[in-house]
């Protein structure tokens, strides 16, 4: 599943479809036009192609009907076997990825016989379940656009692929050819990360080629799959009102690279440049009255001013560490104060309970706000970030429910009970998990049940989000395999505090 999310993230696809207009010479250089804007913004590119088994997919009886929709289209471009196969290998001489949308069943096979990398499915095949019953049997990576489908539709979809293949993104699509931006709905990219938070969610767009606002959008929501309709227009061919030209694609892909640059990462990120812009509208620390070494230095003895100098004690620091900072040096009246403190327990404990709680509420995990929290630190609480986690505790009687915190890069030792059976239920991030000394790793939605005498240990390093539901839970039912920690008497261990 990893390699594939991998292969999904930021992908962008050119969708070569009929624009090869019949002529492989013509199809290979729209290739190699892609190829260029690829290795131009170095991307991980996909070509895609579309098959189709023309003496069986169109009825016999409309092969000459003209008022037939698409067929005359289908006909006057077709292309042999033979030829798309051209087409495959081009497409992976170029470096990229090769991928193909078929629209029958013979054209799966077809799809396997020429080693394409991704199967595409199409909006209007999405509920094809012939269809998708044959593709799903062939194990490849699959996105499936979604344009005119119903969320009843779309939930379907993503079950039926969910419970037969785990290689599958999906993409936000609408079916009108050009779509205009008043039924773009690019906001529903926001709800189908969050309906489907497992899944790679993309967008595969129609709208005008010069209408390059929508791919910024669509990155800022969250997408990491992008496709287009490519072509490459001549003096006797004229593209389609929906697909670009090579220097529309790469206008396309450079306001895609813009709005990576704009949205940046998905953490807060602060840089020495920023730091050092807000120091020097802070307030410093000043003595107001003469202060004399060993002192105590308390509110009435100081003013806050700026500016501010480099390693001066600011406003910030004095009002929010609660400690006392005792003068090193003699301090006249107006002078910088330059002291540190020792961050106390209290300050440690506040911003263990403030990162949880918002790790909690990313999880949209809502708790009762009288809720008994624990922090197990068993090498000390200023060792809780490498080992140790946070316990809630919700309910402790012939059942038990707990929810646990973990934080990134923390470790639970190795440990196991004898009275207490229990199951942990992933509810957001990933978990390591060694069960007698073997090791899995877990995602979200993930469940596993711990026996009892079972020797388990648990780590993250990104961080993740646990139910635990058991029989009754007892203080003297916890046994280390680090006789260190089992020496210790169990509150020994443990920090209880409320919920704040």
């Amino acid at each position: 599943m990893d390699n594939t999310k991998n292969l999904f993230k930021n992908l962008f696809i050119f969708e070569i479809a009929n624009n090869h207009q019949g002529d492989v010479n013509h199809g290979i250089n729209i290739i190699k036009e892609m190829g260029t804007i690829a290795k131009k913004y170095n991307l991980n590119a996909a070509v895609k192609l579309q098959y189709r088994q023309l003496d069986t997919f169109i009825h016999p009886d409309f092969r000459k009907d003209t008022n037939a929709k698409h067929v005359g289209r289908f006909l006057s471009t077709e292309l042999k076997n033979d030829e798309f196969l051209k087409l495959v290998e081009a497409i992976k001489s170029e470096g990229m990825i090769s991928m193909c949308t078929p629209f029958d069943e013979a054209s799966v096979d077809l799809i396997l016989d020429h080693n394409i990398d991704i199967i595409k499915i199409a909006s209007c095949s999405a509920d094809d379940w012939p269809l998708l019953e044959k593709i799903v049997k062939t194990n490849k990576p699959i996105i499936a656009s979604t344009g005119g489908l119903s969320l009843f539709e779309i939930d379907n979809l993503v079950s039926y692929l969910g419970n037969r293949d785990s290689n599958f993104a999906i993409l936000h699509c609408v079916g009108i050819y050009p779509s205009p931006n008043e039924v773009l709905n690019l906001n529903f990219i926001s709800k189908l990360k969050k309906r489907y938070s497992n899944i790679t969610i993309g967008y595969s767009g129609h709208e005008a080629p010069n209408n390059i606002d929508v791919i910024k959008i669509a990155i800022a929501k969250g997408a990491e799959i992008f496709e287009r309709h490519v072509g490459l227009p001549t003096e006797t061919i004229v593209l389609n009102n929906y697909s670009m030209n090579p220097d529309e694609c790469d206008s396309w892909v450079l306001e895609a690279h813009k709005a990576f640059a704009i949205c940046g990462q998905n953490e807060k990120v602060v840089t020495d440049s920023e730091s050092e812009s807000l120091l020097s509208l802070k307030r410093g620390v000043f003595a107001k009255t003469k202060i004399n070494k060993g002192d105590k230095i308390n509110l009435d003895d100081v003013f806050f001013a700026m500016p501010c100098q480099k390693g001066q004690l600011n406003s910030s620091e004095f009002g929010r560490v609660r400690a006392s900072f005792i003068a090193h040096k003699n301090y006249e009246i107006n002078e910088a104060i330059f002291e540190k403190s020792e961050v106390d327990t209290f300050y440690k404990l506040r911003k263990i309970i403030h990162e949880a709680k918002g790790l909690l509420s990313e999880a949209e995990i809502v708790l009762n706000d009288k809720a008994e929290m624990e922090l197990s630190h068993h090498y000390g609480i200023e060792k809780f970030r490498e080992f140790g986690i946070l316990i809630i505790n919700l309910v402790n009687r012939e059942y038990c429910k707990k929810i646990i915190v973990v934080f990134p890069g923390q470790n639970h030792p190795e440990q196991y009970h004898i009275k207490k059976e229990e199951t942990f239920h992933v509810l957001s991030g990933t978990l390591g998990l060694s069960l007698n000394g073997i090791n899995s790793e877990l995602k979200k939605g993930d469940i596993v049940t711990v026996e009892r005498g079972v020797k388990h240990a648990f780590w993250s390093e990104s961080g993740a989000i646990i139910e635990e539901i058991s029989t009754t839970h007892y203080r003297n039912d916890s046994f280390y395999t680090d006789p260190q920690i089992n020496a210790m008497d169990p509150m020994q261990r443990k920090t209880i505090i409320e919920y704040i």
